[in-house]
């Protein structure tokens, strides 16, 4: 149902720099860019994430209440991720790990401030050996 999410951001070429490196390692590129900004995906076809100077030639500020997750294929998947995120300069939000049922899951800010998570949904197997 999503098509792709947008963040704002107030330095380009930095976020454009953290994304390359952190979504290169979900297999994504980057498949559009114009001057004000440049959007990721796994293949054309798929939701993308994208951020992009405003509009208005505003600030851009992170919403209070808003997060963009991604999904990946386990935990070992999230850990890598989340790791990388804070590698490249995200503020952590909550360690990668189980959270509750079969949710598992790790929270960080990028550099701008939004908030993103990189989760997974795991089987009881799972859940149990990674606790």
């Amino acid at each position: 149902m999503i098509g792709y999410v947008t963040l704002g951001t107030n330095d380009l070429e930095r976020a454009a720099a953290f994304y390359d490196a952190l979504l290169a390692e979900m297999g994504a590129g980057r498949f559009m860019e114009e001057e004000t900004f440049v959007a990721w995906a796994v293949a054309p076809d798929k939701p993308a994430l994208s951020v992009t100077r405003p509009h208005d030639g505003g600030e851009a500020t992170a919403g209070n209440g808003c997060m963009i997750a991604l999904m990946v294929d386990g935990p070992e998947m999230v850990h890598r991720i989340y790791d990388r995120a804070l590698e490249l300069g995200a503020q952590d939000e909550g360690p990668a790990g189980p959270r509750f049922g079969n949710f598992y899951a790790g929270y960080f800010r990028d550099l701008d401030g939004n908030k993103l998570n990189v989760f997974c949904l795991t089987s009881d197997e799972e859940n149990d050996d990674t606790a």
